[in-house]
């Protein structure tokens, strides 16, 4: 049985939620769960999140039925989902002067058979819980987790550098697109946390595993609240599926 939390803020300083997020319903045969955070000028940042949403959910639903359910056969319909995503947005994108330049990361989550098959653009994460750990899944695709890689900056440094919020992928902003797929086992007692930026600049990896261990019900409001309490500085969206 999986029990699902999400909750999204606009934050303390923007002037509008260019977040978006989308879970399945309980009642849902595919449970899929999605999170993107738009960027760009006006509403464009509002706008590539939702298409970007929209466009893999769809994608996923309509075509699930039609291939066989292995493990590549999904891992390919994820990264098609997302490339299709890619191509939606970033017409869209070309087709306003308003929207140019617009983009969004793009986390989605496909659960099924006691796994959970992830794709991922951008710096929006997901977490597992397990056995009193939590791990970080998804490697962040931008600059400053480029100069850690490389050895040039520490992980410390990297959290507070000037240019922590320069992407390098995002959904939308080229004609094509590689997102990193995953997979990963989902075992009862499991929890997976999907958030954006908004919190994981202003809160540890160790703040969240203490508040959805503390109380997994209330823990996306208590997370949103303690980002907002340290400066809410963009939109905080958090999603939590338990297994259990």
């Amino acid at each position: 049985m999986l029990r699902v939390f999400a909750n999204t803020d606009i934050g303390k300083a923007r002037d509008m939620n260019q977040d978006y997020y989308y879970v399945s319903d309980y009642a849902d045969d595919l449970k899929i769960y999605i999170l993107a955070d738009g960027m760009g000028g006006y509403n464009g940042g509002e706008i590539a999140s939702n298409l970007a949403t929209n466009s893999v959910k769809n994608y996923i639903r309509s075509n699930f039925s039609e291939i066989e359910h292995d493990k590549e056969s999904i891992q390919n319909l994820i990264k098609s989902a997302i490339e299709y995503a890619n191509m939606v947005v970033n017409e869209k994108s070309n087709s306003s002067k308003e929207l140019e330049g617009m983009g969004t990361t793009l986390e989605v989550c496909l659960i099924y058979n006691n796994k959970v098959y992830i794709g991922h653009v951008g710096d929006s994460r997901v977490y597992i819980i397990r056995k009193g750990v939590i791990r970080k899944l998804t490697t962040d695709h931008s600059y400053v987790q480029k100069l850690v890689k490389d050895g040039t900056i520490t992980k410390e440094e990297a959290q507070n550098h000037p240019k922590k919020n320069m992407l390098t992928k995002a959904i939308g902003c080229t004609t094509l697109v590689e997102p990193d797929i995953l997979i990963k086992g989902f075992l009862k007692g499991d929890i997976l946390v999907i958030s954006s930026d908004g919190l994981t600049n202003m809160v540890t990896d160790e703040q969240i595993y203490e508040e959805v261990k503390r109380n997994t019900e209330n823990a996306t409001k208590n997370l949103i609240d303690i980002a907002n309490e340290l400066g809410g500085y963009d939109n905080i969206t958090v999603v939590i599926i338990e297994n259990y």
